[in-house]
């Protein structure tokens, strides 16, 4: 057999294997491609565990609400208005909901006329008018509407109710 005469550059010719190129070409870009890796996995690594102390920091909970503060009414047992003889009792237990404690002081001295809201109110009532959940929803919708005219600057955010007797 005849050897194949060599090529210019001295690289034998098809179908034979450089002497030694090859070999070095291809672990230089298996090293290449290793520290490739070990870069994007190392930075993935490091952006990863840094965004969960972050994370971690930022979900520690929702902010605590705001404190609520209450103001008990004194028990009030007021007649109802009615068509025939017969007379009809609602007796009420109230607490009133505040967002500062400043407007419990507010709200304090002017308690008789928050009271005398809450009679001139009730006294017009019939039995009718507070049967069922969405006749007491009314009631307290109206309710906290005349106590916030009455008591104005302050604020009062809900009308509470610990006890409500209908008799």
């Amino acid at each position: 057999m005849a050897k194949k005469p060599k090529s210019a550059d001295g690289a034998a010719e098809e179908g034979e294997a450089p002497a030694g190129g090859g070999k070095k070409k291809l672990l230089i870009l298996g090293g290449a491609g290793v520290a490739v890796l070990l870069l994007v996995g190392g930075g993935a690594f490091f952006m990863l565990s840094g965004g969960e102390e972050e994370v971690a920091g930022a979900t520690s909970g929702p902010p605590p609400p705001p404190p609520i503060y209450y103001l008990d009414l004194p028990e009030m047992v007021v007649n109802l208005s009615t068509a025939d003889q017969r007379a009809s009792f609602v007796k009420l237990s109230v607490s009133l909901e505040v967002p500062e404690q400043t407007m419990i002081a507010q709200i304090e001295p002017n308690l008789p006329r928050v009271l005398d809201a809450f009679q001139t109110y009730l006294r017009e009532l019939r039995v009718t008018d507070l049967q069922g959940s969405a006749g007491l929803f009314r009631m307290k919708e109206e309710l906290q509407r005349r106590i916030n005219l009455a008591v104005y600057p302050a604020r009062v955010d809900d009308v509470l109710f610990r006890n409500i007797l209908v008799q």
